[in-house]
């Protein structure tokens, strides 16, 4: 398993819940050794195998060492989790700067589909490959909006599940399956890096579950659809949110 972003959040519980189900994995982090560290740790004391590749998820180049790195450790993957992402500041559209922009869609949009790319050239069967599961994590927000907050985010997770759809009908006959899970509020650090280390406190009351979820909660959706279990699901947009 390839996962971007594996050194914190939703990625590292990922990374960390595959390994426990027998996944080899490979994952990317961008700045924090440390952490991807003791991801990697979490990992040999469940008994698993994991090896992290510092790589920026916004450029070509990152993307092509993380997947040279899996074919040398691992050989092809047989699932892709696309979870490295960032929110950029909160703050309104009028507000905007176009720096904030590039750097979002860059690693949101552009990194997705460097990623897709390159599990298809090794999953396809046409290519040769033995087939695969590709789950991209989207989120609520594509749908809700993001409105006052982070409109540009939400808009990146738009595309994202336009990717999951249209490359979901491309692959189809080509033994890979590609899904996304949309988690709502979530406890992680996101929200704390986008400057509101607050909005769980102030928007957990609205979900209906009365609660913010949990990463493990979404790893354990994403492995749900990278898994047989899941054999005929295609195209879907798993939500992951308490009801929101």
């Amino acid at each position: 398993m390839v996962v971007t972003g594996g050194g914190r959040g939703i990625g590292a519980a990922t990374v960390v819940l595959a390994a426990r189900q027998g996944y080899a994995v490979c994952f990317s982090y961008v700045g924090n050794s440390a952490r991807a560290n003791a991801v990697v740790a979490a990992v040999a004391a469940a008994g698993g195998r994991a090896v992290a590749v510092k790589a920026d998820m916004g450029s070509e180049e990152g993307v092509t060492r993380l997947f040279e790195t899996c074919d040398r450790e691992f050989g092809a993957p047989d699932v892709l989790v696309n979870n490295a992402g960032i929110t950029g500041p909160i703050r309104r559209l009028v507000d905007i700067d176009t720096e904030t922009l590039r750097q979002v869609f860059d690693i949101n949009v552009v990194g997705y589909f460097l990623a897709c790319r390159e599990a298809v050239r090794r999953m396809s069967t046409v290519s040769g490959g033995r087939g695969g599961a590709i789950v991209n994590v989207s989120s609520r927000a594509a749908e809700i909006g993001g409105a006052g907050e982070w409109v540009h985010y939400a808009a990146s997770k738009g595309a994202t599940d336009t990717l999951t759809i249209g490359l979901a009908r491309e692959v189809a006959r080509e033994g890979i399956r590609v899904n996304a899970v949309r988690p709502g509020l979530i406890e992680t650090e996101l929200h704390a890096m986008a400057g509101a280390p607050d909005r769980l406190e102030r928007l957990a009351p609205g979900v209906p579950m009365g609660r913010a979820g949990t990463a493990e909660e979404v790893a354990e959706t994403i492995l749900w659809l990278a898994s047989p279990q899941a054999s005929y699901v295609n195209a879907t947009l798993v939500e992951v949110g308490g009801g929101r």
